[in-house]
């Protein structure tokens, strides 16, 4: 009897599964290296943060994500503190810089309206010329 399609499929997806149990392995592998380098890096970038929250302790994977997460917790609320004060900062001095604008401006309005108002006098109305 001849080769039937579906024992074709069958060598196929047997080859498959063989190839993804072979696989898995050294994808899971990769993977965990993956996290094991990113938790040193996070804990070379934190050392300092680590020395002073656990001095003498051995610092296991869990402790070095749990540190992590504070430190840019706390990091996250100073920023939103410093963006709150800067715009606080911002609106005193918008308000202040409105503030200064009109009383810069109105006597000088004033007093441009007074030069006008006497420019249209008849008396004044001759041009001026420097010959």
């Amino acid at each position: 009897m001849a080769p039937t399609i579906t024992a074709a499929m069958t060598d196929s997806q047997e080859h498959l599964t063989l190839t993804h149990k072979l696989r898995k392995p050294l994808v899971e592998k990769v993977r965990r290296e993956r996290i094991n380098s990113c938790i040193e890096q996070l804990r070379s970038l934190l050392g300092p943060e680590f020395l002073k929250q656990q001095p003498d302790s051995k610092q296991e994977k869990a402790d070095i994500l749990e540190m992590t997460v504070c430190f840019l917790t706390q990091l996250q609320q100073q920023n939103q503190q410093q963006r709150r004060l800067l715009n606080h900062v911002n609106q005193l001095q918008s308000s202040s810089d409105n503030n200064l604008r009109e009383a810069d401006f109105s006597p000088l309005s004033s007093t441009v309206q007074t030069s006008i108002t006497k420019d249209k006098s008849p008396v004044n109305s001759a041009l001026w010329r420097p010959w």
